[in-house]
Formats: structure tokens, C-alpha cells, sequence
């Protein structure tokens, strides 16, 4: 059973799977350094692991340098582990997991060592057939060193690459296969390849940097180590990234399939990322409009719940014209290794992760913007706490739908069962978290808050764009 960090708030809040970054620098120099600023912006992506796998085009094929480990970037590694990361190509990753057990062994970075020489993959998403993937390779001898779905990937890449001329070609046959989410980075011995899923789940896109190519999960990223974007990865589509330049493949490509993960523009994203061309932060101010529109209030003050929530509820000030204030404040130093409060305790996660400030809520009306609401105990602790410093009332506004179905694809919504909007009105939900009020966005405004994207919602229609699947893809991943 996965370990609950203090990132999970008590275990009410979302969290996606992965941050991925790759880099090919044609002048020859090194990558490690400038990867693990990469991840450093990549890091509210996955705080649960990280690594970084490089090698050297000019020198000889096959040799992999690589250093991965529990943790958040700046806990694993030192400037002494960077140094000796030496290579001029390479990829790097973040973890939260979502399918497969939190272990050093299932971080990434996998080196993959065959045939053909290695290969490094970093893989943000979800399969929605892995295990019977897995059992199909197991029968065919494959021995399989982790429990995550990466793996399955790797394999089936090197497999195909037996069979094929290019690693690009591998990939291709590989996705003919592999079903469900994914944004793929892999490092040959002399090329950098990225692949979307025809839906598009989840994010990838294009940066240069003199005379280095980036790959990454955020455009935050590119900005972090002062690259230039230069496209976003269509889904389905397979980049290749050699000495002559950026290569495609649209082969996998089908626009009547896109089905872009929504809550990359509610909650995933860093608010100074654009996804496929939409400005997340935008997104944000835009659906704290519409939940003014649709469900006003009255009231003194809209504040945000950290730090998704920010976004949203000046967006709602903005529209009502009632005034934003800043009511929390976020403890930013809480680590991995934090160590939980017990049960007994009178400390939570939550308190010490957030407080409020009295002085701006005392004898206030108060509406308080939140990202989502999954299980409703982390709702319900901050609805308190705010009453606790005097606020008079407190109205919950979601700039999210009610969660009603899990999510396969990458992201740890759980099961229906410990959904609190599932089988509940939304005035049972309000009562549940002490609430004055509660609204959520109305799911007609999603495909509008993401620029008219083609979007996945299944977690609150139940209506998948890819069969979900019949089996346990979670393995010992325990929610």
C-alpha cells in the first residue's frame, strides 16, 4: 500500500502522475544540470521520485549514465551527483504514482539495455491495458524488474526496434498496441524522440535553447532555463530530434479522437503554462467568471485555497466586483520526509500546511474558491478553520464539477465509493463540509474554459474516449 505524504493534504486533494523533460544539445555539451532545473518546474507534477539519464552522442553507444531516487528534485541530487552525470543527451522525470507502488525502483527514468544498444524513457500517463500487455510479454520470457506501466512500454519499443530500421518506427508500432494516456520522452544513442497519445491526455511540447532541443511536459519548463517554445506536440503525433533537425510522424494522428485531460487547465498546470495554445492562468480567471455569473453570492471578500484556487477566485472577484483578498498562508517548506501527525494528534496536515489570516477574515462573509472537492475532508477542515478565525459565513464556490467517476487515465481520482458527490446532492455535500453555500462549475462551461479544445470529462459525465479498463490497472497501488 502506497504511503500517504503531506502532499496529499489528508488525502482529499488531486494529484497527476508525472513530469517529464528531455534535452539533446548539438554542440556537445552537458545536460544534467539544465534537466534538473527542468524537473524543478516539473516538480508539482510528482513529488514522490525523480531521476535523470544521460548519455554522450559522440562517445560510444550504449553507455548510460544515470542517478535516480525518492524524493523531491533538490533531496536527490547534489552538485557533486550532477557532475557526474556527463552526456550531451538524456531525459529526466517526476513521479506521483497512480499505478504501481512508490519504491526506488519504480522511478524513472527506465534504462533499457538490448539488442539494439539502450534506450531511456520517462512516461507521464496512464495504460489502460497494461496488464494484459504485461501478461502477454511475461508468457514471451520478458522479466519485468518494477510494477509500472512504463515498463510495459520500454518493452514493447524494444521489441518492435528488433524488428524495425529507427527507434522513431519502434514507437510507432508500439503505440499501435498501447492504449490510454501518455506523453513519451526516450533517448536513443543518437536522437531524442517525443510521443503524444492520439487523445492527447496529457501535455508534451517543443523548445530550443541555442543549439538544444527540449521536450517537456510545461512550457513553465522551457521558460525556467530561458529556452524559446516552439510548438506543442499534436496527439498522436511521434517527434524525432536528430543533428538535422525535428522530424514527424502523423501517422497516429486522428483530430476526431483528442480528448484533452481538463483539469491540466483546473488544477495540473503551473498557472504560467500554455497547453495547446490555451494560457492555463487564463482558464483559471475564466471559470472563476463564470461561477460569479452562475452562482453569485453575496458577500465581502472571494479568497483563493492554495494555490489553484487563486486564479479562480480573482476571476470570480474580477466578475462580481466583490474585493479579493489574501485569507491563507501556504507553508511551502513541507518536504517529502515531513513527518505526519498521528491520528491522536491535534495537529493536520492540512494545519500545517495552511493557516489562516484572522486579521483579513474576522467578522467577514467569505467565499472561498477551491480547485475540487474529492473525499470533502480537507473542505471541511478549512471551511472550519476560516470560521474558526471569525469569518460570519462561508460560501464554497468548485471551479470544478462534482467528481461522480474515477479517472483511468493519470490521474488518482478513486473510486466512486469514496467520491463524496457520488450518490449526494449538492446541498448534502454543503452540510457534509459546514459550508453556507456550494456551487460548482457547470460542466458546460468546461470545453469553453479550455479555449474550445476537444476534452476528456469523464470523471464527471462517466463518458470515456477510451474504454476503461475491465481489470485492476493500479497493482500495488493501493487507494
Amino acid at each position: 500500500m502506497k504511503q500517504t505524504s503531506a502532499f496529499d493534504w489528508g488525502t482529499d486533494k488531486l494529484h497527476e502522475e508525472c513530469g517529464v523533460f528531455g534535452m539533446y544539445d548539438l554542440d556537445g555539451d552537458d545536460v544534467a544540470s539544465t534537466i534538473y532545473y527542468g524537473l524543478f518546474a516539473l516538480q508539482h507534477r510528482g513529488q514522490e521520485s525523480c531521476g535523470i539519464a544521460v548519455s554522450d552522442t559522440n562517445g560510444p553507444k550504449g553507455i548510460v549514465n544515470a542517478y535516480k531516487g525518492m524524493g523531491l528534485c533538490n533531496e536527490v541530487f547534489t552538485p557533486e551527483i550532477l557532475e557526474t552525470l556527463r552526456g550531451n543527451i538524456g531525459v529526466g522525470h517526476v513521479r506521483y504514482s497512480t499505478a504501481g507502488s512508490s519504491t526506488r525502483e519504480n522511478a524513472q527514468p527506465l534504462v533499457l539495455n538490448y539488442v539494439k544498444g539502450t534506450l531511456a524513457l520517462a512516461h507521464n500517463g496512464n495504460l489502460v491495458n497494461a496488464p494484459e500487455l504485461r501478461r502477454e510479454l511475461a508468457y514471451d520470457g520478458a522479466i519485468f524488474q518494477t510494477t509500472i506501466d512504463t515498463e510495459v512500454i520500454a518493452y514493447h519499443v524494444a521489441r518492435e526496434r528488433v524488428k524495425v530500421g529507427s527507434v522513431e518506427k519502434a514507437v510507432a508500432n508500439a503505440m499501435k498496441k498501447i492504449k490510454g494516456a501518455y506523453s513519451l520522452v526516450i533517448a536513443s544513442p543518437r536522437k531524442l524522440i517525443g510521443a503524444r497519445d492520439p487523445q492527447g491526455f496529457k501535455p508534451l511540447c517543443i523548445g530550443k535553447r541555442d543549439n538544444a532541443y527540449i521536450l517537456t511536459s510545461e512550457t513553465c519548463a522551457l521558460d525556467t532555463i530561458g529556452a524559446e517554445f516552439v510548438r506543442d506536440v499534436l496527439p498522436g503525433e511521434i517527434v524525432t530530434i536528430n543533428r538535422e533537425g525535428i522530424h514527424s510522424n502523423l501517422e497516429m494522428r486522428d483530430p476526431l479522437k483528442e480528448a484533452r485531460c481538463v483539469f491540466e487547465y483546473i488544477y495540473f498546470a503551473r498557472p504560467d503554462s500554455i497547453f495547446d495554445g490555451v494560457g492555463v492562468y487564463h482558464s483559471r480567471i475564466y471559470a472563476g467568471r463564470c461561477m460569479a455569473k452562475d452562482s453569485p453570492v453575496d458577500a465581502d471578500i472571494v479568497v483563493g485555497v492554495p494555490e489553484s484556487g487563486n486564479a479562480a477566485a480573482l476571476g470570480y472577484s474580477m466578475e462580481s466586483h466583490i474585493p479579493y483578498c489574501m485569507a491563507f498562508v501556504k507553508n511551502s517548506y513541507v518536504g517529502r520526509t515531513f513527518i505526519k501527525p498521528k491520528q491522536s494528534s491535534r495537529e493536520s496536515a492540512v494545519r500545517i500546511k495552511l493557516n489562516v489570516l484572522k486579521e483579513a477574515v474576522e467578522g467577514k462573509r467569505v467565499i472561498m474558491i477551491d480547485d475540487s472537492i474529492v473525499r470533502g475532508t480537507t473542505s471541511n477542515l478549512i471551511v472550519n478553520m476560516l470560521r474558526e478565525a471569525g469569518a460570519t459565513e462561508v460560501h464554497v464556490r468548485v471551479s470544478a464539477p462534482p467528481f461522480l467517476h474515477p479517472c483511468y487515465f493519470g490521474t488518482d481520482i478513486p473510486s466512486e465509493e469514496q467520491l463524496i458527490a457520488h450518490n449526494r446532492t449538492t446541498e448534502e455535500i454543503c452540510k457534509i463540509i459546514g459550508a453556507d453555500s456550494l456551487a460548482y462549475l457547470k460542466p458546460e462551461r468546461l470545453k469553453e474554459m479550455a479555449g474550445g479544445l476537444p476534452i476528456c470529462t469523464a470523471c464527471f459525465t462517466g463518458d470515456y474516449p477510451v474504454a476503461p479498463p475491465k481489470e485492476d490497472i493500479r497493482g500495488a497501488y493501493d487507494k
